[in-house]
């Protein structure tokens, strides 16, 4: 891939030139693994593939941070491409469908955290319940807390500023002084490493032998 300086100047000459095809030649060249071809390519499509992105992250941040993932991955796949297709409508097709996957799972990510991270479970433990049922609640706290030790300390601030103390992004960026987009892209960073600390922990604790109560 090209550095973000050479994108962003091919990208301003494709605004300019109102988002001119690609020639087949160029398409031949890149294919070929040319790689200022596909510099051209990436320039004369960035804003296409960042209006697809849109539409699936509704910032502007987000989305232009999507599209450098999409068009890394589109590099990568370009031998997947049958050339005697519409190429544009190879690369919007193929960039539709990664913005999909990128959805489903971030989507993933927060139906694990919402399973495996409950804000609640930090709130005392109610005294009519069960034994066994606080034991094993204090045993879940306890998993959580560790997890949360094992981040990083600006990941664990930010998913403790969202996800306990219940605050918007608006109010977190706020408080760390910080763009509201570095807040969202730190929170779910964070929400990733913990889900993956959580597992870990889980997977110690099969592996010590339990010994007879």
């Amino acid at each position: 891939m090209a550095d973000d300086s050479s994108n962003r100047s091919a990208r301003d000459g494709a605004a300019r030139d109102g988002g001119t095809l690609a020639s087949d030649e160029i398409i031949e060249r890149c294919l070929n693994g040319d790689q200022s071809a596909w510099e051209t390519i990436v320039g004369l499509y960035w804003r296409k593939v960042f209006n697809v992105a849109y539409k699936f992250v509704g910032r502007h941040d987000l989305a232009e941070d999507l599209t450098q993932d999409v068009f890394l991955k589109l590099y990568k796949s370009l031998d997947t491409f049958d050339r005697r297709a519409n190429f544009q409508t190879w690369l919007i097709s193929v960039s539709r469908n990664l913005c999909i996957d990128h959805y489903r799972s971030v989507r993933k990510e927060r139906e694990t955290i919402n399973r495996d991270v409950d804000a609640s479970e930090l709130s005392p433990v109610s005294h009519d319940q069960a034994a066994d049922t606080r034991l094993e609640q204090r045993d879940r706290v306890t998993l959580l807390r560790q997890a949360l030790d094992r981040l990083a300390p600006t990941l664990r601030t930010a998913v403790m500023l969202r996800d306990i103390q219940e605050l918007s992004y608006q109010e977190i960026a706020d408080r760390l002084r910080l763009p509201e987009g570095t807040v969202k892209s730190r929170i779910n960073r964070g929400r990733t490493e913990l889900a993956r600390q959580i597992q870990k922990l889980r997977d110690q604790q099969d592996t010590i032998p339990r010994t007879g109560v």
